[in-house]
Protein backbone atom coordinates (compact mmCIF):
# COMPACT_ATOMS: atom_id res chain seq x y z
CA UNK A 1 0.00 0.00 0.00
CA UNK A 2 1.14 3.37 -1.39
CA UNK A 3 1.37 6.67 1.24
CA UNK A 4 -1.19 8.17 -1.34
CA UNK A 5 -3.45 4.97 -0.92
CA UNK A 6 -3.82 5.53 2.79
CA UNK A 7 -4.37 9.15 2.61
CA UNK A 8 -7.27 8.72 0.22
CA UNK A 9 -9.19 5.87 2.14
CA UNK A 10 -8.59 7.70 5.41
CA UNK A 11 -11.58 9.30 6.97
CA UNK A 12 -11.58 12.92 7.38
CA UNK A 13 -13.47 14.66 10.10
CA UNK A 14 -14.93 18.38 9.12
CA UNK A 15 -15.07 20.44 11.73
CA UNK A 16 -16.51 23.59 9.99
CA UNK A 17 -19.76 21.13 8.47
CA UNK A 18 -20.40 20.33 12.52
CA UNK A 19 -19.66 24.05 13.97
CA UNK A 20 -21.99 25.64 10.92
CA UNK A 21 -24.67 23.09 11.96
CA UNK A 22 -24.27 23.95 15.89
CA UNK A 23 -24.38 27.86 14.43
CA UNK A 24 -27.88 27.41 12.50
CA UNK A 25 -29.08 25.61 15.65
CA UNK A 26 -28.14 28.12 17.93
CA UNK A 27 -30.53 31.02 15.70
CA UNK A 28 -34.16 29.37 16.81
CA UNK A 29 -32.76 29.16 20.43
CA UNK A 30 -31.93 32.58 20.74
CA UNK A 31 -34.85 33.68 18.65
CA UNK A 32 -37.20 31.83 21.51
CA UNK A 33 -35.01 33.17 24.23
CA UNK A 34 -35.04 36.81 22.81
CA UNK A 35 -38.50 37.00 21.54
CA UNK A 36 -42.23 35.81 22.25
CA UNK A 37 -43.10 35.16 18.49
CA UNK A 38 -40.55 31.93 17.87
CA UNK A 39 -41.45 29.85 20.13
CA UNK A 40 -40.06 26.07 20.07
CA UNK A 41 -40.64 23.43 22.25
CA UNK A 42 -38.13 20.96 22.76
CA UNK A 43 -40.14 18.88 20.31
CA UNK A 44 -38.72 21.38 17.60
CA UNK A 45 -35.19 21.49 18.96
CA UNK A 46 -35.18 17.53 18.96
CA UNK A 47 -36.40 17.61 15.40
CA UNK A 48 -34.06 19.99 13.85
CA UNK A 49 -31.11 18.84 16.18
CA UNK A 50 -31.76 15.06 14.45
CA UNK A 51 -32.40 16.89 10.99
CA UNK A 52 -28.83 18.66 10.94
CA UNK A 53 -27.19 16.05 12.51
CA UNK A 54 -27.88 13.25 9.60
CA UNK A 55 -27.57 16.27 7.33
CA UNK A 56 -23.96 16.31 8.36
CA UNK A 57 -23.66 12.68 8.24
CA UNK A 58 -24.71 12.21 4.56
CA UNK A 59 -22.44 15.26 3.81
CA UNK A 60 -19.57 13.39 5.60
CA UNK A 61 -20.27 10.41 3.80
CA UNK A 62 -20.58 11.43 0.28
CA UNK A 63 -17.03 13.49 0.78
CA UNK A 64 -15.84 10.20 2.06
CA UNK A 65 -17.65 7.40 -0.08
CA UNK A 66 -18.04 9.13 -3.00
CA UNK A 67 -14.82 9.02 -5.40
CA UNK A 68 -15.26 12.23 -8.44
CA UNK A 69 -15.47 15.46 -7.33
CA UNK A 70 -19.51 15.07 -10.12
CA UNK A 71 -20.69 12.29 -7.31
CA UNK A 72 -19.65 13.87 -4.21
CA UNK A 73 -21.36 17.39 -5.33
CA UNK A 74 -24.62 15.34 -5.89
CA UNK A 75 -24.62 13.24 -3.05
CA UNK A 76 -24.56 16.62 -0.98
CA UNK A 77 -26.73 18.35 -2.88
CA UNK A 78 -29.59 15.86 -2.42
CA UNK A 79 -28.57 15.34 0.84
CA UNK A 80 -29.44 19.18 0.94
CA UNK A 81 -32.67 19.12 -0.63
CA UNK A 82 -33.84 16.20 1.32
CA UNK A 83 -32.78 18.17 4.49
CA UNK A 84 -34.99 21.12 3.11
CA UNK A 85 -38.21 19.08 1.49
CA UNK A 86 -38.63 17.43 5.23
CA UNK A 87 -38.24 21.30 6.55
CA UNK A 88 -40.25 22.69 4.48
CA UNK A 89 -42.94 19.85 5.10
CA UNK A 90 -42.78 19.94 8.94
CA UNK A 91 -42.76 23.58 8.89
CA UNK A 92 -45.99 23.58 7.18
CA UNK A 93 -47.74 20.99 8.91
CA UNK A 94 -47.77 18.10 6.80
CA UNK A 95 -45.92 15.61 8.97
CA UNK A 96 -47.60 16.45 12.11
Amino acid sequence: MTASTASESAFRFHPRLWIGAAMLFAFPALGTVMSDEVRWGPEDFAAMGLMLALLCGAIEAALHWLDTPKWRIGGIMLAVLLFLTVWAHLAVGIFD
